[in-house]
């Protein structure tokens, strides 16, 4: 039995002293939902844990001023049912609340949630498993390429690695440019969410533009309107599933016409998508079902699609098209 030591940390400063000290091999954890479930798998194997859940002020939501400004440790439960978040920006609020569990929900935090690993299967089927995989064990080899592709990525694989990212919250923080404030042993830095997350590359198990010795400290959304938006979100069952396709949906309407359009997509992609084709398809013309359907054929027209995932070519379009009309139909 492996065994672990374990802090808890009630400063930020205690936090990091507490990582630098422990050295290799060291962890922060708040909820523990995605960590503690990859170390029964054995892909984690931390030999210390830092606890920061108790940090104080690092859970608090903040609406005033011009953005808002989440904290890392906040429950997703309890962002997903704040009042500014529920009625001026649905686009989060869904998000959080068609993701896991309420029990996961009531545990997990917002900043964890951003970092959660891939669903692969060949990834999860755990240390010393039999299939191959370069994001668990780096030079291994991908089983998924040429295996069971069905839950794959159409946009930024690469050869040796064709994980999907699996969060939803994240995709919803894409639509709204939002950004996370992160705290490290070289002081404060703010990375927007476009850029927290890495294609695979050749090096497909360094997955965020994060070091390990860095806490997320917070989220921060630009105040936007986005009474308009949606989370629409296709899975294999209602509840606790990953997307097979999802859209966050961001409009800003004059009269018929859209003025503008934000949208990105999870459940077909490397890293949250940010469909940009769709967006250009849209600006300036009067939304209509045929236009809105348009707009997504147009943002699956570069996709490269596997053995089996071909499905999400049609289902995707659908996806968005649906979202934009869900999103039309709001008041603003």
């Amino acid at each position: 039995m492996q065994s672990i030591s374990y802090t808890r940390a009630t400063t930020p400063e205690a936090a990091l002293a507490a990582f630098s000290n422990a050295g290799e091999g060291a962890r922060f954890i708040a909820g523990g939902t995605t960590l503690y479930d990859l170390m029964k798998l054995g892909i984690e194997t931390p030999a210390h844990i830092i606890d920061v859940s108790d940090i104080d002020g690092f859970d608090a939501i903040e609406t005033e001023g011009d953005t808002l400004r989440i904290g890392a440790m906040a429950r997703m439960a309890d962002v997903a049912a704040h009042p500014v978040i529920r009625d001026e920006y649905p686009v989060l609020a869904e998000s959080l609340l068609k993701a896991a569990s309420q029990q996961l929900r009531n545990m997990a935090t917002v900043g964890g949630n951003l970092l959660q690993r891939t669903r692969c299967i060949y990834f999860r089927n755990g240390a010393g498993g039999i299939s191959p995989c370069n994001k668990r064990e780096p030079g291994s080899g991908c089983a998924a390429i040429g295996g069971l592709d069905r839950g794959q990525a159409l946009f930024g694989a690469s050869n040796v690695c064709t994980a999907v990212f699996p969060g939803d919250w994240p995709i919803a923080l894409l639509a709204l440019g939002a950004a996370v404030d992160v705290l490290g042993p070289n002081g404060h830095r703010t990375i927007p969410v476009a850029e927290l997350y890495r294609l695979p590359g050749d090096t497909p198990h360094i997955e965020f533009s994060l070091t390990s010795d860095e806490i997320v400290t917070a989220i921060t959304v630009p105040k936007r309107p986005a009474r308009r938006s949606t989370y629409h979100k296709i899975r294999d069952r209602e509840s606790y599933a990953f997307a097979l396709v999802s859209a966050a949906v961001v409009l800003e309407m004059q009269g018929n016409n859209v003025r503008q359009a934000r949208i990105a997509l999870g459940g077909v992609a490397s890293i949250p998508w940010r469909a940009t084709e769709a967006e250009t398809a849209l600006i300036g013309h009067p939304l209509t079902r045929a236009r809105a359907l348009a707009a997504g054929q147009a943002a699956f027209a570069n996709a490269r699609p596997g053995q089996h995932n071909a499905f999400k070519l049609t289902l995707g379009p659908e996806v968005i098209a649906d979202a934009l009309m869900i999103a039309a139909q709001r008041n603003a």
